[in-house]
């Protein structure tokens, strides 16, 4: 693909992150350390927030959106019935960091915190001997992060890295402008914390200083372009690609890495490059039945958004293939275990666009899971049912080390035996606190072709309790409920659904 204007043009505008080195140089840096021997792995895990695998061709979808990752395919472990256990940033990341269902860690809302029981119960803490380094531009992935920090060597600030006094985004923005970026920064970044205020002279500057500096990329950025109250993190993916591909290879071996990209998040504000890609190709959202609680987005519009969402998976892609490049040419993926997977889904279809809803149908919570393992000769597809909190105890396992007793999760195969008819289950409680009972709820229960969707205390949109049913092999656009026609199945699911309720809640009722 062309451009009148390179993205990385932009990007050393802007200042997002350190530019790494190029993938030919990785290798020249002195002070690398050694390379592992013998049959020890490091481990990096990559999420791309907001990834739905119903996006994604490996996973049946009708457009092209990742085709390296469909060549990472040929040589990985690929999980076709792998879940969430929420549909929202915080539950969701927290479940996959801890091991265990929103209920039991209780991260339930936006931007929350984990129960104090497992700020020392995670990936991290499990991970003994290993250089454990964590980066993410999302800020509630953030706030979890800097939970586990006591069991981090490297927690490198999500700021820091494009906010930084004479390299950061504020100050490349200004051309490293000290005084205009200074003033920049504290008026527009800190006045909502700190009430500054400040004479209308600097408020002009900065305003005369924003628009000349934009004014250029309009064309090459469409959508939209960052600015300093709202940093625009969706435009550091490539820079944040090439700060990982040059960190990486410097740290000490074994390690554990987990990086958490906020692109295909939305805004999708994808560069020109792959704006159109899928324009007019006749592939549109399906006139899905509605319910209490779908929304009102017109359907011409979430034509639209669709279209956008895969365009920046397109280029999510495309930096995936580029941050395999660079750890190929420095020598580490014959010796690391890597992790491709999100921590929700994104729903462009039933008059919803995006994730934050109470709904918690496939596109939010059914999510790639793809892990590339030196060890592993050819593409292996697992399409047993799976969840996001099997993946701490499956990385343990695969290197060796004991799992703990706390983690809810299994050993996934083709490590372990498949666990046909295990109950998976997704939740969304977003309005109850951390010791609360949770009374306003959306819990979904897999097992095995069945998925059991209950909602619990919307008195809001007429609905105190209502469950839905769906064979999500035969009909995967839910599009027929079966709670009516499967009397059997859909109380025998919500009666354990109910069950499950009365037990995590008993602890919290006073």
């Amino acid at each position: 693909m062309s451009s009148k204007f390179h993205r990385r043009d932009f990007l050393k505008l802007a200042g997002a992150l350190p530019l790494g080195y190029a993938a030919s140089h990785m290798t020249q840096t002195l002070g690398l350390p050694p390379l592992l021997q013998g049959g020890q792995k490091n481990v990096l895990v990559i999420v791309f927030d907001a990834f739905s695998a119903y996006n994604i061709p490996l996973y049946g979808y009708g457009r092209e959106t990742t085709p390296n990752l469909a060549r990472l395919a040929e040589h990985a472990i690929v999980y076709h019935n792998h879940f969430s256990a929420s549909n929202f940033t915080t539950s969701g990341t927290a479940s996959l960091l801890t091991g265990v269902l929103p209920w039991t860690h209780r991260a339930l809302q936006g931007g929350a915190e984990v129960s104090q029981d497992f700020v020392t119960r995670n990936l991290f803490s499990a991970f003994q001997g290993y250089h454990r380094i964590t980066y993410t531009h999302n800020g509630w992935a953030n706030i979890l992060l800097e939970q586990f920090q006591a069991d981090l060597e490297e927690l490198v600030p999500w700021k820091s890295l494009f906010l930084r006094s004479y390299d950061g985004f504020i100050h490349s923005l200004f051309h490293n402008d000290d005084d205009a970026a200074s003033v920049a920064w504290t008026r527009n970044m800190n006045v909502s914390q700190e009430g500054y205020s400040y004479s209308l002279f600097f408020s002009h500057l900065y305003g005369v200083l924003q628009k000349n500096r934009y004014a250029s990329l309009k064309e090459s950025f469409p959508r939209g372009l960052p600015s300093t109250g709202d940093i625009g993190s969706e435009f550091i993916l490539e820079s944040a690609i090439d700060w990982t591909g040059n960190r990486l290879p410097r740290i000490p071996q074994p390690f554990l890495g987990y990086f958490h990209f906020l692109p295909p998040h939305g805004p999708y504000n994808t560069p020109i490059d792959y704006i159109g890609h899928f324009e007019n190709d006749g592939l549109n959202p399906l006139d899905k039945p509605q319910d209490a609680f779908t929304a009102r987005v017109p359907y011409n519009a979430l034509t639209k958004r669709r279209a956008e969402y895969d365009e920046f998976i397109l280029y999510v892609d495309h930096e995936l293939g580029r941050l395999f490049g660079q750890l190929e040419a420095a020598g580490l993926m014959g010796n690391t275990l890597i992790v491709l997977t999100t921590d929700h889904g994104e729903m462009n279809e039933r008059g919803i666009s995006g994730h934050s809803t109470d709904t918690l149908y496939q596109p939010v919570i059914r999510i790639p899971l793809v892990i590339f393992d030196p060890d592993q000769p050819s593409r292996v597809d697992i399409h047993t049912p799976t969840s996001a909190v099997d993946l701490l105890p499956t990385l343990l396992h695969r290197t060796g080390q004991p799992i703990p007793d706390w983690a809810e999760g299994v050993v996934l195969p083709p490590y372990a035996e498949p666990s046909p008819g295990r109950s998976l289950y997704a939740v969304k409680a977003s309005k109850s606190k951390m010791r609360d009972p949770l009374r306003h709820v959306s819990v979904a229960l897999v097992q095995d072709n069945y998925k059991l969707v209950y909602y619990l205390g919307y008195e809001n949109r007429g609905v105190s309790q209502l469950s839905q049913l769906y064979d999500i092999q035969a009909d995967p656009e839910e599009m027929t409920d079966l709670s009516a026609s499967l009397k059997n199945v859909s109380a025998r699911m919500l009666d354990e659904v109910k069950a499950k309720l009365d037990e995590v809640n008993k602890p919290y009722i006073k």
